[in-house]
C-alpha cells in the first residue's frame, strides 16, 4: 500500500499525462501561426480556467478537502487541468508577439487572456447549485 504522499503523487501524474496530452492534441490540430492570434492556447486557457472554478466550487460545496474529494481535486484540477492548461506557453506567446512586431496583438491576448481566464472561474465557480443545509 503507498503512503497518501505517493498515492497523491501518483493521481496527479496520471491526470497531467491526461491534460497534457488533451492540450497536445489541440495544440498540434491547431497551431498558432506567426505573429497571429494563439487561438489553441487561448481556447485551453480560458476553458480551463471555467473547468477550474467549476470544479474547485462543486468540490468545496460538500464538503472539506479530504479523503475521496481530496483525490479528486488532486487528480482532476492539479493533475487534468493543471496540465491542460499553460501559463508557460501563454507567456512566450505574449513575448513572441510583442518582440514580432506584433504589439496590439501580444497586449490585446494578454490582456483579453486574463480578463476571460479570472471570468471563466467565476462563471464556473458561480453554476455550481448551492447547497442547502450542511456538506455532506
Amino acid at each position: 500500500m503507498p503512503t497518501p504522499a505517493l498515492r497523491d503523487l501518483g493521481v496527479v501524474f496520471a491526470g497531467g499525462m491526461l491534460g497534457v496530452g488533451a492540450r497536445f492534441a489541440i495544440e498540434t490540430a491547431w497551431p498558432a501561426h506567426l505573429g497571429g492570434w494563439p487561438w489553441a492556447t487561448f481556447v485551453i486557457n480560458v476553458t480551463g480556467s471555467f473547468a477550474l472554478g467549476f470544479l474547485y466550487a462543486f468540490l468545496g460545496r460538500r464538503g472539506p478537502n479530504v479523503g475521496a474529494r481530496r483525490l479528486v481535486r488532486l487528480g482532476l484540477g492539479t493533475g487534468v487541468i493543471g496540465g491542460y492548461t499553460t501559463y508557460s506557453t501563454f507567456a512566450v506567446e505574449t513575448a513572441r508577439l510583442v518582440e514580432g512586431g506584433a504589439a496590439g496583438i501580444g497586449i490585446g491576448y494578454a490582456v483579453l487572456s486574463v480578463v476571460l481566464g479570472v471570468a471563466a472561474a467565476g462563471l464556473g465557480a458561480w453554476i455550481v447549485p448551492r447547497r442547502r443545509g450542511k456538506p455532506a
